[in-house]
């Protein structure tokens, strides 16, 4: 066990240390000029070099990548003053330190990501066990239906209409926000009730068809048949052999999409205003904001890695067949 997360744990850091790059040296191909946005339209070239030095992109780009990366592990001295480990540096658009601004951000995305997926989870994985217990039956044809017309669905354009009705027709929900839960559970439950309601409708959708056709591939196993001609009860077979084994696939998914929404859920929250890592990704791009950038990058890759390694190390406690090698 140790000795495979010791090579995970190395393929994530040279997996991580290439998304950096990519990220660090695709951010120079964008035609704006980050200083010059700063500087404004009355600019001098002296203020435009004085500007360009404070925001440390006066070198070698690869001199300011090695300083940018080097700087996470032993901290950074800026114009702005000293910037302890990790340091992501400060922001181009508002000099706020970018580590303390991902900080803030992240509780809304750990609320929004951890709600959903505890209700998409649910529902998802009620919906495909019903669906393959009663196979071929009407039930069976609604949770299909459901799931493939959902399934093609998108946030976008379902949050609105949600809202819409919900919320300025009918007036039954709040208007999507983000409460601190130490301040007001109340108030956070109810700010997020819509934007977790739109995620499980469209991963609901996905996480079904996949229980269902998890479930019955492993209803017709040869262990499985087995245990019904020894007499055993179905709901046995079906919750003690066949419900176990069909969930190494569903915790793959699941792992990935969880790593995912924690490392941002940029189209929900962008959809319904709310401050997290994935609205201050996008509008970290759209001011071209090198180090923020950088930064909601790295911390969301590094969620969507480890996410991979836990979900290898889970295969090993879901199914006994399974051993880390």
């Amino acid at each position: 066990m140790l000795r495979f997360f010791s090579r995970r744990l190395a393929g994530a850091i040279v997996i991580l240390l290439v998304i950096s790059a990519v990220t660090f040296f695709l951010f120079y191909a964008v035609p704006r000029d980050p200083a010059m946005l700063a500087c404004g339209k009355n600019c001098t070239p002296d203020a435009l070099e004085v500007i360009r030095k404070n925001m440390g992109i006066d070198k070698p780009i690869p001199v300011q990548y090695w300083e940018f990366m080097s700087g996470i592990v032993t901290g950074r001295d800026f114009a702005q003053g000293a910037c302890p480990a990790p340091c992501f540096g400060y922001s181009f658009a508002n000099s706020d330190p970018v580590w303390d601004t991902i900080l803030d951000r992240f509780p809304t995305t750990v609320s929004l990501s951890i709600g959903g997926a505890v209700v998409f989870l649910f529902i998802g994985l009620g919906a495909g066990m019903i669906a393959a217990w009663k196979r071929g039956t009407l039930a069976d044809k609604v949770f299909s239906t459901a799931s493939l017309v959902l399934s093609s669905m998108q946030i976008y354009f379902v949050g609105p209409l949600v809202m819409a009705l919900f919320v300025f027709n009918l007036g039954l929900l709040d208007q999507p926000k983000y409460v601190p839960l130490s301040e007001d559970p109340a108030a956070w439950f109810m700010g997020l009730l819509i934007p977790w309601l739109v995620i499980q409708i469209i991963f609901t959708a996905n996480y079904t068809r996949l229980a269902r056709s998890s479930m019955i591939e492993q209803l017709a196993e040869d262990h499985v048949r087995t245990a019904r001609a020894k007499g055993m009860s179905g709901k046995f077979v079906f919750f003690r052999y066949a419900w176990r084994g069909s969930l190494i696939p569903i915790v793959t998914i699941f792992g990935v999409d969880l790593g995912s929404l924690l490392g941002g859920a940029m189209i929900t929250e962008w959809t319904f205003s709310l401050p997290g890592l994935g609205k201050l990704a996008v509008e970290s791009v759209q001011k071209t904001d090198l180090p923020m950038v950088m930064g909601v990058m790295l911390f969301s890759a590094t969620f969507i890695v480890l996410f991979n390694v836990l979900v290898d190390a889970a295969y090993a406690f879901i199914d006994p067949r399974v051993r880390l090698a």
